[in-house]
């Protein structure tokens, strides 16, 4: 009888034991899995000015073989753009995960706003070893082109220098060579700065070897802004090859149909291709420069990817790599960028990470520069905080991670926000706002006396046709406006720009038979090489200093 008690209470135990270990095998691999997700390594590098068809698999006119290599092998977000096409704006939003609007550099000159937070700062929080390396291009301090280079928060170690930097080392006036900004202290700069910038980076990485914490890379190239100077080994190549123009190049009245008068003017000025930084660049061969000037940024990829490979790191270590801005090469009669138009706003995004997603991946939906910190974030087994604006790209893709976002593909977006605003030192392009859809792009003017603009982008990839004023859209303009309106109104629901809802045109009338419109002032029209013709560099402040002391002595 007694053994027939304990039969059952026996099977009882070892059932409810068998439990517990399937119970504690559970958590346990899920503990390991978190713990995977949270110790993947990332370098995040970041280039300059390298629109989204600047790429070998893309374009036939240049080889880029390890960037190729990390398109194969991992992810191509083909679709990937900027909500600010400008150095500093852009780099702020991609750092705060917010539109311009809310972060508040809204030009080359601004800093972020103090209390700004910066996705590395939350790396930090969830037990990351992070480091800058490169260009950072925010707060002016006079307008005088010189831009603070100190240590930011989020960052570990600290390598950066002031503005925009230089492709090769430069001697002031008194015979001193400029400098990096090393964890606070002045080191001159030795060599040509996509190659040192890349050095810097692997000493790093080497430094932390022994390290147990993840470590975040976030390489910031000054490659391949304007002018585009290539290393020495790369000063020959591409000479044989043609580089092609846009056919929207040519001053002709089908090309400008329809554009607004701001696009025509802009095509003789500093960012026209009819004076093109006020000289008498040759297009064709300032783009094969900057050819020249990208093959340095492939073969920094290389060395990162032959040091992670070296170093046993492929498995645990995710790599993206992604432009800041587009820029133009001729289209629509423009150079550079700040304007709406597809070659100004969109830009390169890959991932590689062989652990972690499937290979040979594109990805068609809309992703952006303020997706980057919580997809870090969303790698890191990190929350993005509430104020971040973007959203993890990891729904979007086959990964062998789950996304802790919430979002999903199926509820992805289906506009984003582009803003730009007038800088008085290039006053040719003019306030823009935009909203692009997967099928239609509006744009705004603010400020100017000119039309609208919106373009079926998949069947006018090109953005000749302005069909704004076609009655068949009547409802795409009237929601595409409120939409965009909604976009622009800040954290607090405020407009930073006051101004009222579009509604219509408005009072844009003119007497057929009356006046013409006026002409340029005289003093603005220069010679191709006039001396004074880069003058607007000089503050009149310094000017105004000038004068008097010459008067003084």
């Amino acid at each position: 009888m007694q053994q027939l008690i304990l039969t059952p209470l026996l099977n009882a135990c070892f059932l409810h034991l068998i439990s517990l270990l399937v119970i504690t095998s559970h958590f346990i691999f899920t503990g390991l899995a978190q713990a995977n997700q949270n110790g993947q390594n990332v370098i995040f590098i970041l280039t300059d000015d390298q629109r989204y068809d600047q790429l070998g698999f893309m374009n036939p006119e240049i080889q880029t073989p390890n960037i190729d290599k990390l398109a194969s092998e991992g992810v191509h977000f083909k679709n990937a753009f900027v909500t600010t096409s400008l150095c500093s704006p852009s780099r702020a939003s991609i750092l705060t995960s917010q539109y311009m609007h809310n972060h508040g550099v809204v030009d080359n000159n601004s800093s972020a706003d103090e209390s700004s937070r910066f996705f590395p700062e939350y790396l930090q929080d969830a037990g990351y070893h992070t480091a800058f390396v490169g260009k950072w291009h925010m707060g002016g301090t006079g307008g005088d082109d010189s831009y603070t280079d100190n240590p930011q928060p989020g960052f570990d170690y600290w390598l950066s220098f002031p503005g925009q930097g230089n492709y090769f080392p430069v001697k002031d006036a008194n015979g001193k060579t400029n400098t990096f900004n090393i964890n606070g202290e002045r080191v001159e700069q030795k060599g040509y700065i996509t190659d040192e910038l890349t050095d810097y980076s692997l000493d790093w990485l080497d430094s932390r070897k022994s390290s147990d914490k993840p470590f975040f890379l976030y390489l910031s190239h000054k490659a391949v802004h304007a002018n585009f100077a290539p290393a020495p080994r790369h000063e020959s190549i591409y000479s044989d090859v043609t580089i092609a123009l846009p056919a929207s190049m040519a001053d002709t009245e089908e090309n400008y149909a329809g554009k607004p008068m701001w696009v025509k003017n802009q095509r003789n000025s500093w960012h026209g291709v009819d004076f093109p930084y006020h000289s008498t660049l040759n297009v064709a061969e300032y783009k094969r420069q900057y050819y020249r000037a990208i093959a340095a940024v492939d073969d920094s990829i290389g060395r990162i990817m032959a040091y992670l490979e070296a170093h046993d790191l492929t498995h645990n270590t995710s790599v993206f790599l992604m432009g800041d801005n587009g820029f133009l090469f001729g289209e629509h009669g423009l150079i550079d960028k700040r304007n709406a138009y597809e070659e100004s706003i969109r830009v390169p995004l890959l991932l590689w990470s062989p652990s972690m997603v499937e290979a040979s991946q594109t990805v068609e939906k809309m992703a952006l520069g303020i997706d980057i910190g919580p997809t870090i974030l969303d790698i890191a087994g990190a929350q993005s905080p509430e104020q971040f604006e973007g959203d993890s790209l990891l729904p979007l893709i086959d990964t062998g991670l789950e996304s802790i976002s919430g979002k999903t593909a199926s509820d992805w977006r289906d506009s984003f926000l582009y803003e730009y605003y007038w800088e008085f030192n290039y006053p040719h392009t003019p306030t823009t706002f935009a909203l692009r859809t997967d099928q239609y792009k509006l744009i705004q003017y603010h400020g100017v006396w000119d039309t609208e603009e919106l373009y079926d982008i998949q069947n006018d990839p090109q953005e000749m046709n302005n069909l704004i004023e076609e009655p068949a859209l009547l409802r795409t303009k009237v929601e595409m406006r409120e939409k965009l309106f909604e976009l622009l109104a800040d954290s607090d629901g405020e407009h930073t720009v006051p101004y009222t809802e579009k509604f219509n045109s408005g009072a844009v009338l003119r007497n057929k038979d009356g006046s013409k419109a006026a002409e340029f002032p005289q003093k603005w029209l220069r010679g191709d090489m006039a001396p004074d013709r880069t003058q607007y560099f000089t503050p009149d402040r310094k000017i105004l200093e000038r004068r008097e002391s010459d008067n003084n002595d």
